[in-house]
Parts: structure tokens; sequence; C-alpha cells
């Protein structure tokens, strides 16, 4: 394998094993991992939540402490040092701003400080690189992930353009959600300590709010998202969340690089987290699974019934509407189906609605649980994944590897990864109308077929043999850091980038 020798910073908001509400946690735990395979000198950054000590983490103290201008107030913060199967990951801790009981916000809403606790956090990355200890460790590249970390590259391009350590630094941002902007009042810029000439059409301003993400788009050498087609999707008026003339603009910085899976992780043949392992070359164990998460969600079902399931933030983009509206047809079939996940209370209260309404066929779990969710995943024999959008997905190419066929909406990084039955080499079932009525003739295919064991079993082995491992993602990576570099180089890096668009978007 090829060695590269480049020293990257992963910043993000959360990161598997320590952290997590969604996908962005997988993809910010597996990363530093494979790229640290390639050759890289690798450190990962995160805030120190509440949740980090709660999944069994115990970080030690480093003794460098980190001072964060925020407003009227300059913030102080510990550094506390773990590690991730050999790569270094520090943590900013400020309890005032992190020892909380969920990251970003509660079931009714965002933290009215988000803009202040990820302000220090990003300042704060910059700081602790700043203050050493890492051998003499020199960043090429600070990979950002999204709202959380859109002011690092701000900061870097403003407060430290004239920082010699940082001269040869360069930015890669990555989008994972473009709905997740953290939108704040213009009148709360000050509380950055950007220049103000930054609060402006071309940077960090829209229209007269702060947009953190924004400020990723504007002065990151390189953008990326988590699938080709979502990269061109957010170019659209009905994706782009208002942002889509920005990204137009900087079209030829934007990059679309399909998140890879842990397959050490997440694996029927070697999970020690299932009550009988399976392959595609014996799927026997997979029945066992089945039988132990219908006992789990109180579903008394035959076992030649086929199970559906569902992991996912209870949220809009996921397709709930139209969900709940399918369900009284979905019902109707001889189906079972099962719902793991968290979010809005809106969707939570949904769904524990519909499932009082169908109590024999529908069992939901208001959690999140890593455990749990590979039970669903080996236990169900369809995975639905009826999305508005999906910038990546991971959950269906875990189900592919799980041989448990993906029914998806063809949107985002499902559209890449899911290949509908009907074609010669489908590995799942795609509709593409955003619609109840599609939804539910999609799942009665999938049930049609299902009954056929011959062909079911044919397309579990054929979906089980796809392979979405992280190497081929790293790789598309290294090129696109070096790409960052040499735009890097390319600047003046002493001068905010300007994205030289005219809209207002």
């Amino acid at each position: 394998m090829e060695q590269s020798g480049l020293n990257v910073v992963i910043a993000s908001p959360e990161a598997e094993p320590f952290a997590k509400t969604g996908g962005l946690a997988d993809v910010a735990g597996s990363l530093p991992l494979a790229l640290k395979r390639f050759g890289c000198k690798v450190i990962l950054v995160l805030p120190y939540y509440r949740h980090v000590e709660l999944k069994g983490a115990r970080p030690g103290q480093t003794g460098l402490e980190i001072t964060v201008p925020i407003g009227k107030r300059n913030i102080s913060g510990q550094v506390f040092l773990s590690s991730h199967d050999g790569v270094p990951v520090y943590f900013i801790k400020r309890d005032e701003f992190y020892d909380r009981t969920y990251l970003y916000g509660t079931p009714e809403g965002d933290y009215f400080d988000n803009l202040e606790r990820y302000a220090f956090f990003s300042r704060g990355v910059l700081e602790l690189l700043k203050a050493g200890g890492f051998g003499g460790f020199a960043p090429d590249i600070i990979h950002c992930n999204d709202w959380q970390t859109g002011l690092l590259p701000a900061y870097l391009k403003d407060v430290y353009r004239k920082d010699p350590f940082f001269s040869r630094t360069a930015t890669v941002f990555t989008i994972h959600n473009i709905a997740y902007q953290g939108l704040f009042p213009g009148d709360l810029f000050d509380l950055t300590h950007l220049s103000p000439a930054l609060f402006n059409p071309e940077g960090v301003e829209f229209w007269g709010q702060v947009n953190l993400l924004k400020a990723g788009l504007a002065y990151a050498d390189i953008l990326t998202t988590v699938s080709r087609q979502y990269s061109k999707e957010i170019q659209t008026p009905e994706y782009g969340c208002g942002l889509e003339g920005f990204l137009k603009n900087r079209k030829s910085d934007l990059h679309g690089v399909l998140n890879g899976v842990d397959y050490g992780e997440w694996d029927p043949s070697s999970d020690l987290r299932l009550p009988e392992k399976y392959s595609a070359e014996d799927l026997s164990g997979k029945l066992a699974c089945k039988k132990k998460l219908l006992k789990e969600f109180g579903l008394k079902l035959k076992p030649d019934v086929p199970l559906i399931g569902m992991i996912s933030r209870l949220a809009a983009q996921k397709g709930f509407d139209i969900l709940a509206e399918a369900m009284p047809e979905l019902m109707k079939l001889d189906i079972g189906l099962i719902v793991l996940g968290s979010g809005d209370k809106k969707f939570q209260d949904l769904m524990e609605g519909l499932a009082a309404l169908y109590p024999k066929r529908l069992s939901v779990r208001i959690a999140f649980n890593n455990g749990l969710s590979h039970l669903v995943e080996a236990g169900s024999d369809m995975f639905l994944m009826p999305s508005r959008y999906e910038p990546c997905g991971l959950n269906q190419i875990y189900s592919l590897r799980y041989g448990t066929i993906p029914v998806v909406r063809a949107t985002g990084g499902l559209e890449d990864t899911v290949r509908d039955y009907r074609d010669n080499d489908g590995n799942g079932f795609k509709f593409k109308e955003y619609s109840a009525s599609a939804l539910v003739q999609k799942v009665r295919e999938a049930v049609e077929l299902y009954k056929d064991k011959k062909k079911w079993a044919e397309l579990q082995r054929r979906a089980m043999d796809e392979n979405f491992s992280w190497e081929e993602s790293a790789r598309r990576y290294m090129e696109l850091y070096r790409l960052a570099i040499k735009n890097c180089l390319k600047v003046d890096h002493h001068s905010p980038k300007n994205t030289q668009t005219k809209s207002r978007s």
C-alpha cells in the first residue's frame, strides 16, 4: 500500500466509539484508521461530551490547556487524550459547553448556545495544534466535518492567516447533510472574533444570519460530500437548501466521495453481538437472529413472515411522513415492521402512535442502541429507507453485507449503492417517486419475491458480495488532500479565500 507521509487532523463533532448521533460518527471513527493504513500520521479531535465517559472511554489529562476568545470572555478548556486502534484522539473539555445529556440539542430543539459551543471547538482545534505535544506534528491537512467545524477554515484564513505554524496547512470540508447548517442571528457574529469583512454574501453571512456551514464552504480549499449523487443534488434548488448557487460557483472544488464501512465491525460472519453468525455460503444462522429480534421487540410472527427493519434518526428527512401515510396499506400485507431510533419528538410520537394502532405488526423502540442495531440488521429480512434525501446512508450498506435486502428511495447515496432487483445485477429494491404509493408498491414487490426462496437466496448472496470498504474511499481522500494542498499553495494563504460568487445563496 502506498505511503503518503501526510500529517492529517480530523476535526469532527462526533466519532465512534466516543459519541454518536448518526452516520457522521461512523465515518469520523473509521476514516482515520484507513488513512493510517496509507501511511498518514493522523490525529482525531473531538469535544469532550458527557457521552464519552458514558460509552466507557476514560481519556487521560495531557496537561495542555487552551484559551479561546468568545464574545467578551476568554474561555479556557483542558485537553485530554485517548486512542482508537492506534490513532491518537484528543478531546477539548469545557463542561459548560459539553457536559450535557444530548450532543446538539434536546428533542424539543437545538441548544441556545451552539454558536459559542462550536466556535470554541473550531478555534480550539487550532489552539490545540499550536499548543504542541505531538512530537513536532504540523498539519498538512485539517479535515473538517459539518457545520460544527465550519468556522475552522474561516479562522485559518483570517485570524491565523499570518501564523507561520499553519503556513502550509490546507483544509478539506465535508458536507454530511446540507440541511443542517448552523444558522444564528447576525448580531451574534461578533462572538466569533472573525474580521467583520467575512460577514458578507461571499463569506459567512446568509440572508442576514451567521451560517457556519457556509463558512466552511467559503473558506476550505476543497469541498467534499458523501456520495457522487448527493454532490450533484445539492447544486439544485430541490436539495441545496438555499446554498445551491454558492455550490455551483465552487463546483470545480466540490467532490463526491462515497463513505466506506468498517467490515471488521459490520460482518455477520464475525459479529459477536449476534446469537448465531452466518455468511453468504451458509445463511442458516440468520433465522436464529430473526427469532431473537422478534422476541426482543415483542412481535409474535411466524418465522416465514417477512420482517422489515428500520434504524433511523426520526426526522423529516427520513421519509416518516410517507411511511405514516403508507402504513394502513403496509399493514394489510403479511409482514412485520420494526423501527429503532430517536430524534424529533413529533416523529417519535407519530411512530409510537402507529405502533399502538398495529401492535401485532409494528414495534417501535425510541432509543439509540448500537448492539441492538446489529441485531436489527441481522434479524430483518428487508431494510426500509424511504428517505426524502440521503447524503450517503450507511445502513443500506450494512444491510447488503447482512443479506438484509434494502428497499430504498433512489436519492443520494441510496441511488449510488442500491440497484433494483429487476436489473441483471440488482442487489435490492428501489423506487423513485417520493410518495406513499411508490413505497407500498416497492414493498409489495419485495414481499412477492421473498416467497420464492431460491430467488431470494440468490439476491441475498449477490447483496452480500458487495464491497464498500474504506480502502477505495480513503484512497480518494488522499488524492483530494494533495489537491487541497496544491490549491492552498496557489492562492495567497495570508488572505481569506473569496469564492467570487455574486449569489446571496
